[in-house]
């Protein structure tokens, strides 16, 4: 790590050994009023210019979408974290988050305005020469320039190093000759540049990125017919003896997987941003639609069913707002203030596993307020006269790119093997005190603490228990052969990912009550006390099931007893009640309040 950034913070990862207090965490509650009026300005511009014209971009009317992110240029909403220097603003990553989330209302076009202002212009930022950062970043922030960004191939989806494409070196230097064809281009229809990844004269190591402008060889295929995010172009490209100049590489020949795979990053926690956003839209829609829809001689909205349906989808929809604010408020904190673009590169890598958990996290619950909103809509919900439809074919694109949540979930334990083998956590020592602790049990207590939710953190503290007691034995059961088995790191990271989430909560709900008094808070208390209730139990199932895999005998038996242990709540929620009391908050409000 630089230098620079040697001090004390919050180490990536650490909130698996590492307990925190609710002063420590950043919630959507310590926005700036500057944040809160830029995320204002997003939101007005997407449903007064974006959101209406959904539809005619729908038919891929290009030009309008082009109009439309030189609107958002004029605004400032292309170039939020870009230095000022390039045509930016400057402003922090909570700044872009604010800005992301709210675009996330916008369906398909938040898919094309994030290549615009993410994975397709990051690599130049972060990477690229000064040249080529003062030739392109300015258009691309005023909106003047349409970027797009070209990882995958037919045949290499999270495999990127599976590229075929291929750049040659001209006989007199002057620059690279490139051939393949790129896939799934976000932007591909209309953009003028387009940053593309092709492996130097076939090599693996020579994986590299290229900025390269629309050419007769280097040019768009038909738009795919997809099942969702129509109101964004996705092509091919075609890229047939694409002549770049030597100076259009991005970094150094061999930096492509670098590039790759830091861009993501930054993609991964402004998706959880973006899809946040969406979820808010769909619920607001869901509810006012619940309380106007009558059967039975009242509106659906005072049925239980109904009830229980809206309050799930605010807790998810809360929840990963909660980790999505908490993760990129770490980020901010160890930026700081002025620096470089290294730096800011390097403090949001430090945060990777974070942002791979906002990703599977927030997506899914995406997922599952759309789908519930489908079913509150009933006949209607299938129907593309009415919002339900396009919010559900448009939410499941996002479990799959910024890498698959599959891939995500096996890099959030494999991201955090790795620093313990370097010991840069501390896990190896907290894994050895777990130990300690499994083989001397002491009965946990639920009675000595009486703060808000003190009961679901110490649910949450032993859920991450769990994570480290579920990844260690398995670590010393298949050593380097742990990366092959599959399952059981994808149950690992369902463990880890619900013990953030459980404690993300907590301290939020915490916070608020600490700032607000617990009369006002009782609610936000409601959702995070009913969401750790129900994750300790997916946590003691998944933790069983993966215990079963690998145990046998005696040290099954072992495991076993101390999962019991760290799973018992002596406290259990009256959730039926408290869902109610969620449900009613909203039903009163007609909107999403929380």
């Amino acid at each position: 790590m630089d230098a620079e950034m040697e001090k004390d913070f919050i180490k990536g990862g650490a909130f698996l050994i590492e307990d925190r207090t609710a002063g420590e965490v950043f919630t959507p509650e310590d926005l700036t009023e500057e944040q809160r009026m830029i995320g204002e300005t997003t939101r007005e511009f997407v449903d007064t210019e974006v959101r209406p014209n959904i539809a005619e971009m729908e038919k891929h009317n290009w030009q309008l979408s082009r109009e439309l992110i030189v609107k958002a240029g004029e605004l400032g909403l292309l170039g939020a974290n870009i230095p000022e220097e390039y045509g930016g603003l400057e402003l922090d990553q909570t700044t872009g988050i604010v800005v992301a989330e709210n675009m996330g209302r916008a369906g398909g076009f938040g898919v094309g305005y994030g290549a615009q202002t993410s994975i397709g212009l990051l690599p130049i930022l972060y990477f690229g020469s000064e040249e080529l950062k003062r030739k392109w970043i300015p258009p691309i922030v005023s909106g003047e320039t349409i970027t797009a960004y070209c990882l995958s191939e037919a045949g290499s989806g999270s495999d990127a190093l599976g590229a075929k494409a291929n750049a040659k070196l001209s006989d007199d230097g002057t620059h690279y000759v490139l051939n393949g064809e790129k896939m799934w281009i976000t932007n591909g229809g209309f953009a003028d540049v387009f940053i593309v990844f092709a492996k130097v004269d076939g090599d693996k190591k020579q994986f590299s990125a290229f900025v390269v402008e629309r050419s007769e060889n280097c040019r768009p295929g038909a738009e795919e017919h997809k099942m969702g995010i129509k109101s964004s172009s996705t092509t091919p490209l075609i890229l047939s003896d694409a002549r770049v100049p030597v100076g259009n590489l991005i970094g150094n020949v061999g930096d492509g997987a670098k590039i790759a795979f830091n861009i993501l990053n930054v993609g991964r926690f402004k998706l959880g941003a973006s899809v946040t956003g969406g979820a808010k839209l769909a619920l607001h829609e869901a509810i006012r639609y619940a309380n106007e829809r009558q059967q039975f001689g009242k509106s659906i909205s005072s049925f239980g069913a109904i009830k229980h349906k809206l309050a799930e989808m605010a807790i998810k929809t809360w929840v990963s707002e909660s980790i999505t604010y908490r993760t990129v408020g770490m980020i901010d904190a160890l930026i700081g203030d002025g620096a470089s673009a290294e730096k800011k590169l390097q403090s949001i890598e430090e945060y990777a596993v974070e942002s791979s958990i906002n990703k599977v996290a927030c997506s899914e619950a995406l997922d599952f307020v759309v789908d519930e909103m489908v079913q509150i809509y009933g006949g209607y919900g299938y129907s593309a006269d009415y919002p339900a439809e396009k919010a559900y074919r448009d939410s499941r694109i996002n479990r799959i790119f910024e890498g698959t949540n599959e891939i995500n979930r096996m890099l959030i334990p494999g991201m955090l093997m790795k620093r313990a083998m370097k010991d840069q956590l501390g896990l190896l020592n907290a894994a050895k005190a777990l130990q300690d602790e499994i083989l001397n049990p002491q009965m946990p207590s639920f009675d000595e603490d009486e703060t808000v939710l003190a009961t679901e953190m110490k649910l949450a503290q032993n859920a991450k228990k769990i994570a480290l007691m579920i990844l260690g034995t398995a670590a010393q059961k298949y050593m380097m052969e742990l990366q092959n088995q599959q399952e059981i790191l994808m149950n690992a990271a369902d463990i880890i990912v619900d013990a953030y989430q459980m404690e993300s909560a907590i301290l939020r709900a915490q916070k608020f009550a600490e700032k607000n008094g617990e009369d006002t808070a009782a609610r936000v208390v409601d959702i995070a006390s009913v969401f750790c209730n129900d994750a300790i139990q997916r946590v003691e199932t998944a933790a069983k099931n993966t215990i079963a895999a690998f145990a046998e005998g005696d040290e099954m038996r072992t495991l076993l007893v101390a999962l019991k242990r760290f799973t018992k709540n002596n406290s259990p929620v009256n959730t039926i009640a408290a869902r109610q009391r969620i449900a009613d908050t909203l039903i009163q409000a007609n909107k999403y309040v929380f």
